[in-house]
């Protein structure tokens, strides 16, 4: 036994001494935070039946990443199911380094009884994000957790220090097995409506936050759902909007928030209502069934429960959520990650290089429903592009395959992948003529919503845009029949995910992947491949560098 022992300790020292050869000389004036997590199937009970779930280290939701900015981390996973598993960021940007970014096109999934060391840096970063399984619809079975990255203590921060900071992971949720889902969308159907909503993987009245009369909180509410927008509302009490993805906003007064699929926001709430309990609600949107679910805030000094029925929110009206998406704007005069305030960076100024015209569509390839960008439904390759475009592998992506603008010919597949510049200026119109609510994300970057309306795009649209205080986010939606402009500075070497947030669209094609590439091969643009790099496909049997 002591010798067993014995050997565990020197397997864990080994892997130890590995990782730090790994991250030496990278990012070594910053502090580390080291993370072991494994991964499991374990019952959870986030609509009050029991189901099987994917646990991290046997939480549901997994461990919270707390940080600072420029802080390392080495998160080493530890893959126990029995298929391969993989974690991405959600708006953490991976500053020069793709490598890291969790997803099929740049990373091999982990196989299972085997592990990966991620090496991130939160890298010029403050804000509220999260953490999510990318492959197999995993999502809809857990291991998704909260980040949050604090300011460096000599940064101002907009606000006095909160007297708690409470992370609320809400969404949408479904009683049928993430294998049961996935084997739905590969029959060529769209995923049933959602059986509940969950908070923090609990249902009605399942979490309780406690608080201390005249004292102010800090609320970091993510939208970890598959497929439905929702609501956001603290009964009695009114909410300061604060941050947006790692963007200090005007501190707007809020009765309630809508937040979109994969979107996260950052709320001031003081605790100022005579004491008893009040609801915490999230509540769907745009559904023709409504979806509720609670959670309970808790005057400390309280021994009322609640009673009656939860507020109401909106349900159906989409002119209510544009007009409060508009009013989400930069506080131009906060610092955010360094000292300099965030107005400093005039986006509005500078020059486009680039427009690009992504169409959404939902066609049926072959039988089968599908989704699709620009009339291309993306189909992942047996070898990561990123991998692929390393070791110059031939025949696994066509660069350039992506156009800029919609073609409206018949759908196809493509693994499709847009050509960028380094250091360009672009601007990318989400164009959206389907009834629905559509919500898309940029791995890498933070971009400027400079506009939204209803309609058809134009050039002509440009003369309304916000120049000079729009919020800077990585996650934005755009209405039925509408769209939505963003600017975006191409400052990120590497291969980037663009994808839809509703996850049934996303699995059956509504995705691409950006190479923002630089002649350059400084170190300064992009980081080396990893030493520990995941070698599979058509990658396999090659080298990374020695150790």
């Amino acid at each position: 036994m002591r010798g067993s022992r014995a050997l565990c300790s020197l397997s864990i020292l080994f892997h130890q001494v590995l990782i730090f050869l790994f991250i030496e000389g990278i990012n070594g004036d910053n502090p580390y935070r080291f993370y072991y997590w494994k991964i499991t199937y374990g019952d959870i009970y986030p609509l009050g039946v029991k189901q099987q779930g994917i646990l991290i280290n046997g939480q549901f939701p997994g461990p919270e990443i707390d940080c600072v900015t420029n802080d390392n981390l080495i998160i080493s996973i530890y893959n126990y199911l029995d298929e391969p598993f993989l974690l991405s960021w959600n708006g953490l940007q991976n500053r020069r380094n793709s490598w890291q970014d969790g997803n099929y096109g740049t990373n091999c999934p982990i196989p299972p009884g085997q592990n990966f060391t991620y090496i991130l840096q939160a890298k010029d970063q403050i804000g509220s994000f999260f953490y999510f399984p990318s492959l197999a619809l995993h999502k809809a079975a857990g291991a998704f957790g909260g980040i949050r990255i604090l300011s460096r203590p000599l940064i101002p921060v907009p606000f006095p220090a909160p007297s708690g900071d409470i992370t609320l992971l809400a969404g949408d949720w479904f009683r049928r097995t993430h294998r049961e889902l996935r084997w739905i969308l590969d029959s060529g159907h769209n995923l049933p409506f959602p059986d509940g909503l969950h908070i923090n993987g609990r249902g009605w009245n399942g979490l309780v936050s406690t608080v201390d009369q005249g004292k102010t909180y800090r609320f970091r509410i993510s939208n970890v759902g598959l497929v439905t927008s929702i609501n956001f509302r603290i009964q009695g009490h009114v909410m300061k909007l604060v941050e947006v993805e790692g963007s200090h906003t005007v501190q707007n007064l809020y009765s309630s928030i809508d937040i979109h699929l994969g979107q996260s926001y950052s709320v001031l709430v003081t605790a100022d209502q005579p004491p008893q309990d009040y609801y915490v609600v999230v509540s769907s949107r745009f559904t023709s069934q409504v979806l509720t679910s609670t959670a309970i805030l808790h005057y400390s000094n309280s021994w009322k429960q609640v009673s009656g029925s939860p507020p109401g929110g909106p349900t159906v009206e989409i002119a209510w959520s544009l007009f409060q998406a508009r009013t989400i704007r930069w506080n131009l005069t906060a610092s955010a990650p360094r000292p300099n305030p965030q107005g400093s960076y005039h986006y509005g100024l500078i020059p486009l290089s680039r427009t690009i015209v992504l169409a959404n569509s939902a066609p049926i390839i072959n039988g089968k429903q599908r989704y699709a960008v620009n009339s291309i439904s993306y189909v992942p390759s047996n070898t990561p592009l990123k991998l692929a475009d390393y070791f110059k592998i031939p025949g696994v992506f066509n660069l350039g395959s992506m156009p800029s603008y919609p073609s409206w010919g018949p759908a196809y597949f493509q693994t499709a992948v847009l050509a960028a510049d380094y250091r360009a200026f672009i601007e990318i119109v989400f164009q959206n003529w389907e009834d629905s609510v559509q919500s898309w994300h940029v791995n890498g970057f933070a971009f400027f919503v400079v506009g939204m309306d209803g309609g058809q795009w134009s050039p002509a649209v440009r003369s309304r845009y916000n120049l000079r205080d729009a919020v800077a986010r990585s996650t934005v939606q755009v209405y039925p029949k509408s769209w939505t402009a963003v600017y975006m500075a191409l400052d990120n070497v590497g291969m980037w995910n663009i994808r839809s947030e509703d996850w049934a669209r996303q699995y059956l094609g509504q995705q691409f992947y950006m190479r923002v590439y630089t002649t350059a091969t400084s170190y300064r643009d992009e980081l080396p491949i990893p030493k520990n790099a995941l070698l599979c496909g058509r990658a396999r049997g090659r080298h990374t560098r020695p150790l």
